[in-house]
């Protein structure tokens, strides 16, 4: 128990210093900030000084001036009584109300990157406590992970992404105690009311957490406690329309934003070619600027270790398995780009969580694939702080050109990079080259004996005076249009006609 508190403390400010340090890089040369991040922290300020969300006087008087210094990109649009409300769902600026009050736009970054810190703790805590992962293997990851992109350059800016995975992490907290524990249904129902008002695009990820949990409790037989569960989360939806058509006009935030001529459900596109976005699928992960591996090549050990998680089946699996695919399949198909006005991986940061626990449960025990996990994991540290360094001294920015960093090992690993934005012939070749290479390392481990994979995912420890479930309790039920910046964008805010995601 202590060792597994000096790891979490330790990952806990490693994580927190990676996000900390890039705090003074600039979004775009122009501003500090850029994209929606001006009207979240606005919105903080006037829920810190008026208590309600009307960002007119705000706007007017310049408030915004501190944290982006250029005109204000417009997203919203004048209500009655000349009243303006960002086009945002309200709870993250709700968090930083404090933050922004005490310490400006500074002190809202300051708070995001704690949270990046509690997040790594919370998932060392989670795959030691839940599956069973050795302290060293489940630190390891986790500190990897979190000292790099995305966890750490999303642990600085200004969206509803971290805070996110971290309801998602206490979701499955709550979701994997065995057996089920009112206290953890109660933080799971927290957890999920939470992540729709940090933004509508949560909504799947919500839901398939909600669907878990009512399986859960069937299995479990708790038939009292899976009503109070369901009859919380109709409540509390119930509460989350209501308050979204009184502030908002509509069931979406969406439906005040100036983008959306069309109706407040555009955001995902007007005429979504459905087949084109099914290259995300694998280009989430290894798009040349976009993709995951880009800045982290540890992340396609989400290859390898779902593949295992899937053949294995260990006790709660679902609760890792079901809400990464529904992020991975919104990120992909819902999403209105996966290239757009912010750093790579946003739509995918909620779910992330799920593919660390997961890839430290396929190392666990494994020295080869431990090391494999330093090795890779340290060249994500390295790009990291390569983009540190070259945002510090103001030769990239974090939205417009962070693929001209100077790393030189980015310079060659770009180059068997595919590149989505940029189609050529060239791109379908190294597309076809990382599908069979994905296939090809799932397939593998797919074949490898089932009880080998069983002694990676470990059984969870459990509570003392607790009896062994039966075999039949054991498991819970448990990737287009793609858009970036323009040359003419360098020095500014993204296009008014921008949808965001």
């Amino acid at each position: 128990m202590r060792r597994l508190g000096a790891v979490m403390v330790g990952v806990a400010v490693v994580s927190f210093a990676a996000a900390a340090a890039g705090i003074d890089v600039r979004a775009t040369y122009g501003a500090r900030t850029t994209g929606d991040e001006p009207y979240y922290l606005i919105t903080a300020v006037t829920l810190s000084s008026d208590r309600d969300l009307d960002i007119s006087d705000e706007i007017e008087a310049g408030a915004f001036r501190e944290w982006h210094e250029i005109p204000l990109d417009e997203q919203t649009k004048s209500l009655e009584g000349g009243r303006r409300v960002s086009p945002h769902d309200p709870l993250l600026p709700l968090l930083l109300a404090l933050p922004v009050a005490l310490g400006g736009w500074v002190g809202a970054k300051v708070f995001l990157a704690v949270l990046a810190g509690l997040l790594a703790a919370l998932v060392v805590w989670i795959a030691v406590r839940r599956f069973g992962v050795s302290v060293g293997a489940a630190g390891l990851t986790a500190g990897v992970i979190g000292a790099s992109a995305p966890f750490a350059v999303y642990g600085n800016q200004v969206y509803p992404e971290l805070p996110a995975a971290l309801c998602v992490a206490v979701a499955v907290a709550g979701l994997t105690g065995r057996p089920p524990q009112t206290g953890g249904f109660v933080a799971l129902a927290a957890a999920i009311t939470a992540l729709p008002w940090l933004s509508i695009k949560y909504v799947p990820v919500a839901a398939t957490l909600a669907v878990l949990g009512v399986v859960a409790l069937w299995r479990a037989g708790r038939r009292r406690a899976l009503g109070s569960f369901v009859a919380a989360l109709a409540l509390m939806g119930i509460a989350f329309v209501a308050g979204h058509l009184q502030w908002y006009g509509g069931v979406t935030p969406y439906a005040v934003g100036d983008h959306f001529s069309s109706g407040e459900f555009s955001v995902i596109g007007n005429e979504p070619n459905y087949s084109g976005r099914a290259r995300r699928l694998l280009g989430l992960l290894v798009d040349r600027n976009f993709g995951l591996v880009a800045w982290q090549p540890a992340w396609f050990l989400i290859v390898p270790a779902a593949a295992a998680l899937i053949r294995a089946r260990p006790a709660a699996w679902g609760a890792l398995a079901f809400p990464l695919a529904a992020g991975w399949l919104n990120a992909t198909f819902i999403a209105p780009t996966m290239q757009g006005w912010w750093w790579p991986g946003r739509q995918l940061v909620v779910v992330l969580p799920c593919a660390v626990v997961c890839i430290a449960c396929w190392a666990n025990g494994h020295r080869a694939r431990l090391a494999t996990i330093a090795l890779t994991g340290s060249l994500g540290i390295a790009a990291l702080v390569w983009l540190l360094a070259d945002g510090l001294n103001r030769r990239i920015t974090w939205v417009v050109d962070f693929y001209d960093t100077t790393n030189p090992l980015y310079g060659v690993w770009q180059h068997v990079l595919p590149d989505y934005l940029d189609v050529t012939s060239m791109t379908w070749v190294l597309h076809g080259a990382w599908l069979v290479l994905a296939l090809a390392v799932a397939a593998r481990t797919w074949l490898t004996a089932a009880s080998g994979l069983r002694r990676s995912f470990a059984a969870p420890r459990r509570a003392k005076g607790t009896e062994p479930r039966p075999s039949g309790e054991q498991s819970h039920w448990a990737s287009a249009e793609l858009r970036c910046a323009s040359p003419s964008e360098r020095h500014g805010t993204p296009p008014s006609g921008r949808a965001s995601f």
